[in-house]
């Protein structure tokens, strides 16, 4: 099953993220996007190296990265009753309620996939925990800067601008199929359901596609393995 968008480089080489149309939005450009590494896919930062762990916590002996915010560790302990060193997704939801807000809970379980453990699927450690926060912490950041008229909603010419930021030049078909599933705008919650969806489903395309073309081939076998988690696990 062949997969792909057209795009006008011939070159086997990743090339840059092509602009949105101008006629989609006549008011708003997107923010020039960051520097770094390019991709088909769009300009997104270099993985850093994985953090090195502090002193262990629970049994599991898995610790939180060195430099993890006293708030972040006493979050995660405060929820974590049976000092097991792990938390569900009830307990990860009261826990991220301290520093963020109450989220729905097909967003903590969409999270919960996303920053899975490799040990216990159910469950994550200090480490998945700690980089989750972290990771909340910047899509909080590119929420509120898009959020030009601090309605406390992103509408879809912000989402088109905020998602291009973190480096995904979301076609304006797509955009309009993901605004279309949200009343009203999408609020800080459905923000991060919806920027996940868009940053985990290319993260698992992008490894079928090693060359960054913009085009894969799936047997159907893949392609429902790569999608079905993305419409059935949150639910």
């Amino acid at each position: 099953m062949a997969t792909s968008r057209p795009y006008s480089s011939h070159s086997t080489a990743p090339s840059a993220p092509e602009m949105p149309p101008q006629s989609y939005d006549h008011h708003h450009q997107p923010p020039p996007p960051p520097q770094q590494h390019q991709s088909y896919y769009g300009q997104y930062p270099t993985p850093s190296p994985p953090p090195s762990s502090s002193s262990s916590y629970g049994p599991s002996g898995g610790g939180f990265p060195a430099g993890t915010s006293p708030d972040v560790i006493r979050a995660f302990q405060m929820v974590d009753r049976d000092r097991s060193g792990f938390i569900d997704e009830y307990e990860l939801q009261q826990a991220l309620s301290s520093g963020y807000q109450r989220f729905n809970l097909r967003t903590i379980r969409l999270l919960m996939f996303l920053f899975k453990n490799p040990y216990d699927s159910l469950r994550i450690g200090p480490m998945e925990f700690a980089a989750l926060w972290s990771c909340l912490g910047h899509w909080r950041a590119v929420f509120e800067r898009f959020d030009r008229d601090r309605s406390g909603k992103i509408d879809l010419m912000e989402l088109r601008d905020a998602l291009y930021s973190l480096g995904y030049a979301i076609p304006p078909s797509v955009l309009q199929l993901l605004i279309s599933k949200y009343d009203n705008g999408l609020n800080f919650d459905s923000f991060v359901e919806c920027g996940m969806i868009v940053k985990g489903l290319t993260e698992k395309f992008k490894e079928k596609d090693p060359g960054y073309r913009g085009s894969a081939t799936l047997s159907y076998d893949s392609f429902m393995s790569l999608v079905i988690p993305f419409l059935v696990s949150y639910d």
